[in-house]
């Protein structure tokens, strides 16, 4: 059996949405000090819907795949089912992830969660703490 999904694979050596957004909505950037990924990503929203999305990923093939498919998952989306988007959506999207690369697909969600607090920020919108919350002690 193959380590890595097709889907991944595909992710990885054809990244879709690549890039970064000047003027974006919303930014997010997250780090994982242990394996050195960094993942970025950019967000343009307009009537609460994610209009456009890129992002800008150092690391593995997985944390680019995870990146990819993220983007991909979120684009046309309202806010509100963007925030729905857990990294079990991302790596199930990916037909799985190895269990040691688990923590790129979280990456992922934690990168889009806090564009979205960046968004809510920078246009003095009120939100819930909750939605926000990272996973820093998993990754």
């Amino acid at each position: 059996m193959a380590l890595y999904s097709e889907k991944v694979m595909d992710h990885f050596r054809n990244p879709r949405n690549v890039g970064s957004i000047e003027n974006a909505d919303g930014i997010g950037e997250v780090g994982n000090p242990v394996c050195g990924d960094i993942m970025k990503i950019y967000l343009k929203i307009d009537n609460d819907i994610i209009t456009d999305v890129k992002f800008e990923t150092f690391g593995c093939g997985s944390a680019i795949a995870s990146s990819s498919m993220a983007t991909e998952l979120i684009k046309g989306k309202t806010i509100q089912e963007t925030l729905q988007i857990t990294n079990k959506a991302v790596a199930e999207a990916l037909d799985g992830l190895p269990a040691h690369k688990m923590h790129c697909s979280v990456l992922a969600e934690d990168a889009i969660k806090l564009a979205l607090k960046d968004y809510y920020d920078k246009n003095g919108i009120e939100y819930d703490p909750a939605q926000f919350v990272i996973h820093d002690d998993e990754h």
